[in-house]
């Protein structure tokens, strides 16, 4: 009786342990340190605090950082970024600042940016000014591509 006690319990404390040590990956925008952090595309410093944007790999947890949104797209292009369907994306409202999802965001194209492709990102439609045209994130990808600053 002892002996099957032990073997139940021995099975059970490892796979205990084991789980215990698994990193969870988080897929939350992390703190820039603004005029620290460096662009992953262009090196960059980022310092304009409604411009910046993140991308996460969400099979690592790895987090790279974009001082214009332009260059996150371009980066994704110019790597060859295998996961770029799965990432999560971050960027930040033009307005308020706010970290917004990248891939819900609405973009409007009319903006002065650290690396000149004008896309300011907006967590609301409404928050655009009547006139501008609006665009999504495939779209405003596909421009910074196309102009490949």
């Amino acid at each position: 009786m002892k002996i099957n006690i032990v073997k139940f319990l021995i099975p059970l404390i490892i796979i205990i342990l084991l789980s215990a040590c698994e990193k969870k990956v988080s897929h939350e925008h992390e703190v820039i340190h603004w005029d620290r952090d460096m662009c992953d595309r262009c090196k960059m410093v980022l310092s304009e605090r409604n411009h910046a944007a993140q991308v996460i790999n969400k099979r690592n947890g790895k987090v790279y950082k974009f001082d214009d949104i332009g260059c996150l797209a371009l980066w994704f292009k110019e790597e060859s970024i295998e996961w770029k369907d799965e990432a999560k994306i971050w960027v930040t409202d033009i307005k308020t600042s706010k970290w917004i999802d990248g891939r819900t965001a609405y973009y409007d194209t009319m903006n002065v940016t650290p690396m000149a492709y004008g896309f300011g990102a907006h967590e609301k439609k409404e928050s655009i000014l009547k006139g501008l045209e609006i665009i999504d994130f495939e779209e405003m990808s596909k421009r910074a591509v196309k102009m490949g600053r």
